[in-house]
């Protein structure tokens, strides 16, 4: 595959649309959309930055879920806390604070932050860490009016229950798949 240009189509508050036009491996030109989360200035840019962070929090045995309200399916499924981060901010930092918006929750500990992987490859160049932390204090909502999170820890027996039953976001079902199986 040659890439011969880049173009943004739109230009969202979140959201940039770009089309890319490439060679293909018959050396035919075509066309190729995707989303950004990035102002990308030319194909070199694709990928490169990550920009968001996924929490997988534990508290005494319990894996913490989110039952949000997302527009994008129309539904209320189960997910992991997560979020942008923002201009001039650490990983930890996001983390911290993300936490604490979407759940009241503090951080106690930061286990590990992997490394950042692609979030959505077919659509997207987003790029997100995932961190696995240690969470303590009392639930409390600070999110924006524009949000609809319940958040709340399961057990391993709840989330098997749950697997059966509800909708999840591809990572947090993941997630709650292992940690019903004791991963």
């Amino acid at each position: 595959m040659k890439f011969i240009r880049l173009e943004k189509v739109k230009d969202g508050k979140y959201l940039k649309n770009y089309e890319i036009t490439y060679l293909n491996k018959a050396g035919k030109e075509k066309k190729y959309e995707i989303v950004s989360r990035k102002e990308l200035r030319d194909v070199s840019d694709i990928g490169r930055a990550p920009s968001g962070i996924s929490i997988v929090a534990f508290h005494d045995g319990k894996l913490l879920l989110l039952r949000e309200f997302r527009m994008s399916v129309n539904k209320t499924i189960f997910n992991l806390c997560a979020g942008m981060i923002e201009e001039g901010e650490s990983i930890e930092e996001c983390i911290r604070r993300e936490l604490y918006e979407e759940t009241g929750l503090s951080v106690k500990q930061i286990r590990t932050i992997l490394p950042p992987s692609y979030a959505a490859v077919g659509i997207s160049d987003t790029k997100t860490y995932i961190a696995i932390v240690d969470a303590e204090g009392e639930f409390s909502d600070h999110t924006s009016d524009n949000e609809m999170i319940q958040a709340q820890f399961y057990t391993k027996e709840e989330v098997a229950k749950l697997l059966e039953t509800e909708e999840f976001s591809s990572r947090s079902q993941i997630i709650a798949y292992f940690f019903v199986q004791g991963f």
